[in-house]
């Protein structure tokens, strides 16, 4: 099972293209609804164009997808830079709620561009940035089920930043839960070691539950037909079973143990469905109702 690099998928966030009289109504008009559009007037023989455009490229990638660049070259696509009459270039009008709201004709300072950006870019509130929309779309695509979405999504992610905890976390988790644990621990490899995220602490965990796990349960199985009071037994059987992935199973088990004897063999049976917690996830129902179980046990 390989998801990584699959379905690259366009450039995070397009915050920074070239338009055409026919996309102008989407790029433009529909896109300010949602957030506030830059658009630039030039063309390939204007000098000044050639001096601003790099400046409005730099303050608007800085701004981290709270204003989007759009670039019309007039030669090739006249019809709204007529209707705007614009008279000389380079000519840029900032674009709010579907009409234009701002602009100015000519070169300016960098300084001036990036406080022309800024102060739009004040008016569409917090920025979220492409990768934590990315982010945001993998969250979201795990709650209905669809794995392969979120592994794309993720996937994007790391080709904008490898590092990035959550992603990676998220890409651990996913092949951890198809049953894929040696990839899983190739994408933990890839973490810094310093990285902190619930994902990769649950997959850490998971793993030390597959590399602790007895590979047989039919002997502890028949010392528990024998002996029901055999914590030993039901304690490698809870191994078994959470390596395996059968985590609700491991916490009953382990549950039991504590209510016959909190304090055997070091706590051992408490410390294990810490573990078994971990690798379900702090959220997931396994760990919320075993919490609640074992806080039953230990305070009755």
């Amino acid at each position: 099972m390989s998801l990584i690099g699959e379905t690259a998928g366009p450039p995070a966030g397009d915050i920074i293209k070239d338009a055409t009289d026919a996309s102008f109504m989407t790029d433009v008009v529909e896109a300010s609804k949602t957030v506030p559009v830059i658009v630039d007037f030039w063309a390939t023989w204007c000098g000044p164009c050639r001096q601003l455009g790099p400046a409005l490229e730099k303050a608007v990638t800085a701004a981290k997808g709270a204003v989007r660049l759009v670039k019309v070259d007039i030669d090739k696509n006249p019809a709204y830079a007529g209707e705007l009459r614009v008279q000389s270039i380079p000519a840029v009008f900032a674009f709010v709620d579907g009409r234009p709201v701002d602009g100015f004709m000519g070169a300016l300072p960098d300084s001036q561009v990036k406080a022309f950006v800024d102060k739009l870019a004040a008016q569409s509130g917090p920025a979220v940035s492409p990768v934590d929309a990315l982010l945001d779309m993998a969250r979201e695509s795990l709650e209905v089920g669809d794995a392969g979405g979120a592994a794309q999504a993720y996937a994007q992610v790391l080709q904008e930043d490898p590092a990035n905890a959550k992603a990676l976390g998220g890409m651990a988790k996913i092949y951890m839960s198809s049953g894929d644990a040696e990839r899983a621990r190739e994408i933990l490899a890839m973490a810094p070691a310093d990285a902190k995220d619930p994902d990769l602490d649950s997959v850490r965990a998971a793993l030390a539950l597959a590399d602790a796990a007895p590979s047989e349960t039919a002997a502890f199985e028949q010392r528990l037909a024998a002996d029901a009071d055999d914590h030993e037994a039901r304690f490698e059987l809870a191994k078994a079973l959470a390596g395996s992935g059968r985590l609700e199973a491991a916490v009953d088990h382990l549950l039991l143990i504590l209510e016959k004897d909190r304090a055997w063999n070091d706590e051992a049976a408490r410390k294990q469905l810490l573990t078994v917690f971990e690798a379900a996830g702090a959220g997931s129902e396994i760990a919320r109702q075993g919490r609640r179980r074992l806080s039953a046990i230990l305070f009755s």
